[in-house]
């Protein structure tokens, strides 16, 4: 318990640590890019302001302010309903290049277009990194978890994210079994994560389709190299049957509190 304690402290303190924060912002092209972009407006507007009359700069000055405030308050709900950094990241970036092609179209359409034309090059360019910690969970190449699987001699339960990080929703979630694995990987149960963007060969052998994006991410658990369930579940009828994914989801599907728990009283 007291390893657990320390990892989920180590993985605090790189989320909140201004330095880290601040050298991810610049290594990654995503988030300098973007941070590029919105900064350039600052010296646009100061240099448009000296030829804008009196009575459209108080205007566009409103329509800024209005911006903000709308902006923060979607920051704010975002906040608190998304469960990763990453999906608040995201969506906020998301409602920011919005806010400011608006802004922009009431200065001149085409700064607009301008901005439209730049965010078109960061999409095209470069993506959002996902969540690099692991906590407790292991990265497992194929050969590796089915060396662990069929060995017999690790974990009884093995609970394994596939996930490939060309998909939103793989980044969006990145979090999801570090965070389950600090809380919940005992001698009896285990985390991996396989990237399927490295290996697509192998989904095919765990009845992963990759032909639709939006199965990803998937978990699967095996007892003794024995799939037992998985999240979400095979559904050839109806795709919107599955509830959205959330670690209190992955948890109840799953039953993480009863493996604790009967690990703990030795079961």
């Amino acid at each position: 318990m007291e390893k657990k304690e320390k990892e989920k402290e180590k993985e605090k303190e790189k989320d909140y640590n201004p330095i880290s924060l601040l050298n991810e912002m610049v290594s990654e092209p995503y988030y300098l890019f973007h941070f590029l972009a919105f900064f350039s407006y600052i010296p646009i507007r100061c240099s448009a302001s000296q030829v804008l009359s009196p009575h459209f700069a108080s205007h566009l000055l409103h329509r800024e302010i209005q911006a903000a405030l709308a902006f923060c308050m979607l920051a704010v709900v975002k906040m608190v309903k998304e469960e990763t950094w990453e999906a608040f990241i995201a969506d906020s970036l998301f409602f920011a290049k919005i806010f400011l092609v608006a802004i922009a179209l009431v200065m001149d359409y085409h700064l607009a277009i301008w901005y439209m034309l730049v965010f078109l090059v960061i999409y095209i360019l470069t993506q959002q990194p996902a969540h690099r910690g692991l906590g407790t969970s292991n990265q497992l190449t194929p050969l590796q978890l089915e060396t662990l699987l069929t060995e017999g001699n690790t974990s009884r339960f093995w609970l394994v994210e596939f996930r490939a990080l060309f998909s939103s929703t793989c980044i969006r979630t990145s979090r999801f079994s570090p965070d389950l694995s600090i809380t919940y990987s005992n001698k009896n149960l285990s985390f991996g994560i396989v990237d399927l963007g490295l290996f697509p060969n192998v989904a095919e052998k765990f009845g992963i389709s990759l032909g639709s994006i939006g199965q990803l991410p998937i978990y699967i658990l095996f007892e003794n190299a024995v799939e037992v369930t998985r999240f979400p579940e095979v559904n050839f009828e109806a795709k919107t049957s599955n509830p959205p994914l959330t670690k209190k989801i992955l948890c109840q599907h799953f039953e993480l509190d009863r493996h604790l728990l009967e690990y703990v009283n030795g079961k």
